[in-house]
Order: C-alpha cells, then structure tokens, then sequence
C-alpha cells in the first residue's frame, strides 16, 4: 500500500478552525464531498457512527478517523492539520492536531485494514509528526506523508 494512491495532492487541509470533534468530521465530509465527488452526508454519517464505536484517536496528537461507504470504489484519503488541537478521546488524553481520514467502499475487506494499519505506522513516527506540524504547505506536507511512506515501505 502506497499513500500516493489513496491522498491526493488536493486533499489536504492545512488549518481546520473547529470547536469539536464533531465540526471536524463536518469539515473533512464537506472536503471529501468535493475532492471525491462523494455525498457529504454519507460520509459525515459514516465517519460519526465509526466515532460512535470508540474513538479514533490514537495518542501523540492523532487521530485516524475511518469509514466505509458505498458509495466508491477505492480507498480514498484525506489529512488535515487542527488550528486548535481537539480531544478525540485519545488513550493518552492528548489533544489532536493531527488527523488522516480514511474512507473505504463497503466491500474493500483486507485492503482497508492494510491502509488503515500504513497510515498508523506513518503517524506513529515522531519525526513525521514533528515534519508535518511544522509546515502548513500543502505540497510540503503531501511530500512528507508520501516520500517517509514510500521510504518505510522499502
């Protein structure tokens, strides 16, 4: 799994201003709605009942929030950097700053689980994390999360 096939360049979000976690699924639903011609609805509902089930942040200051929708037929991504970083009620109680969504169609089985388990690795590293907090350029930032997973993967 190749990040490059799942984010494009154009999904990313360099400073989403939200009061909640809610308010940021709405943001990043609004922006998959346009970068991948999804229904914002679906997707925000999606994102929200995964949510529901337990919470997706994974401590460090990420969050991977992930769905699975009908409506596509491949794995799509999308990162965003918070202004304000939010409780996504992390393991660790940190705030999250971080966050790549992650929105599959229903029947993508094994393939989900493996960009789900790509992204975690990537987002896990400190030094990845310290890169990507410290630039709001988007082709910076698709850069990094890109090239250090492609590096990972060799």
């Amino acid at each position: 799994m190749i990040v490059s096939e799942i984010l494009s360049p154009e999904a990313i979000l360099t400073s989403i201003n939200a009061s909640s976690k809610k308010r940021v699924l709405q943001e990043i639903s609004i922006a998959a709605a346009n970068f991948y011609g999804l229904n914002q609805t679906e997707v925000f509902l999606a994102l929200q009942e995964r949510e529901d089930l337990g919470p997706t942040g994974m401590g460090h200051g990420v969050a991977i929030p992930h769905a699975r929708i009908s409506s596509l037929t491949s794995i799509k991504g999308l990162f965003a950097k918070l202004i304000k970083p939010l409780d996504f009620g992390s393991m660790d109680s940190q705030n999250v700053d971080l966050v790549f969504v992650l929105i599959a169609p229903h029947e993508s089985g094994a393939d989900h689980l493996k960009a789900l388990a790509k992204i975690s690795r990537i987002l896990r590293n400190k030094s990845t994390c310290e890169k990507l907090r410290s630039t709001v350029d988007k082709s910076a930032l698709y850069s990094i999360l890109t090239t250090d997973a492609e590096i990972q993967a060799a």
